[in-house]
């Protein structure tokens, strides 16, 4: 028998010191992230977090699987749902919020039945805008520094 509590689960320390470690990594890349670089942090959270789901279907794990997916749904509902401008963005506002909608009504049914296939749907959905995110990054003179088009550095031939 274990003479304390703590020394019952030797790992157990590790495992919360190395997330206090991790979330202070992701608050300070938070603090000096630009709006470009916080909606891309929210598109990698919810390929970590669907990721994270299907291996806990996987693993016959029913309490991880609802957390990942519940932080999936957040990041949809709370994060890029909740940016959307629809004056300002119009009709590819409304069909992003059409979107993000309906990902986030399969991954509550693919909650519930625990199924994979709709996980994979809803990563094939988000992918292609993940994708178009990164491809903007430093493409406006603001993220540039300012610098117009023409006064940017080339980049490097291949």
């Amino acid at each position: 028998m274990y003479a304390s509590p703590n020394m019952a689960r030797p790992f157990a320390q590790r495992r919360l010191s190395a997330g206090l470690y991790q979330q202070v990594g992701v608050e300070s890349q938070l603090a000096g992230a630009s709006p470009h670089a916080l909606v891309a942090m929210l598109f990698d959270g919810f390929v970590e977090s669907v990721a994270q789901a299907r291996g806990a279907i996987r693993q016959g794990d029913a309490a991880a699987k609802g957390m990942a997916i519940g932080r999936a749904v957040r990041i949809l509902e709370e994060g890029l749902r909740a940016g959307l401008d629809a004056r300002a963005g119009g009709t590819l506002a409304k069909d992003l919020d059409d979107l993000y909608s309906y990902v986030a009504q399969r991954l509550t049914q693919a909650n519930l039945r625990s199924d994979e296939a709709a996980l994979e749907e809803c990563q094939r959905l988000i992918q292609p805008l993940r994708e178009a995110w990164a491809s903007i990054a430093g493409s406006s003179p603001a993220q540039r520094g300012g610098q117009p088009a023409a006064a940017a550095p080339a980049r490097p031939g291949p």
